[in-house]
């Protein structure tokens, strides 16, 4: 169990620190990620005795699919990311005595092999999103898209891809925005 434990932990780092970290720059998940590993892995393993394998794995998605629904969304790639960190502690965990070490090695490798190549060289864009408070309500009409985009850069210094208009108050003339930019460099 202890070297499964140590050799999850180093291709959880990788994912974690110095693939998904590095591009994104989000402390908030880094807990999160590295936690929920630890549980699905602990808990994989220790289950693993009752022969429940696949079964318990595919169950274990569900679960986490559940409890997606019931928080606050989180943006895809981050998604993306806890379904790899959770489907690597269950291989890790999971993988009995027809499994070589060295084929865990493999399918680890080949996990962090293809987040690199998707990650450094195809140069994926991270896109971000921030709601803002928006005090010109004239430049929320259809027509003054343009104007509202200028002048949401001019402000925020960001340059925005998009803006999607929420909600209105008219009586302190004033919306609700969500603006849309890549974060870092491309």
């Amino acid at each position: 169990m202890l070297f499964r434990f140590c050799l999850n932990i180093f291709f959880l780092t990788i994912i974690i620190r110095f693939l998904y970290y590095k591009n994104s720059k989000r402390k908030d998940y880094l807990f999160t990620y590295y936690m929920i590993s630890l549980i699905v892995f602990f808990l994989c393993f220790t289950l693993k005795k009752y022969n429940l394998d696949i079964g318990m794995a595919l169950g274990l998605f569900a679960i986490f699919g559940i409890i997606r629904y019931r928080t606050d969304a989180i943006p895809i790639k981050e998604m993306t990311y806890l379904f790899i960190v959770i489907g690597v502690s269950v291989i890790n965990s999971l993988a009995n005595k027809k499994m070589s070490y060295s084929e865990i090695l493999i399918a680890n490798t080949l996990i962090i092999f293809v987040l690199t190549i998707l990650e450094k060289f195809w140069h994926l864009k991270h896109e971000v999103s921030k709601k803002i408070t928006y005090g010109n309500i004239e430049n929320v009409k259809p027509e003054n898209y343009s104007l509202l985009k200028l002048d949401l850069e001019k402000k925020t210094g960001l340059t925005i891809n998009r803006v999607t208009i929420g909600d209105l108050d008219l009586l302190k003339n004033t919306s609700k925005v969500t603006i849309y930019y890549y974060n870092g460099k491309p």
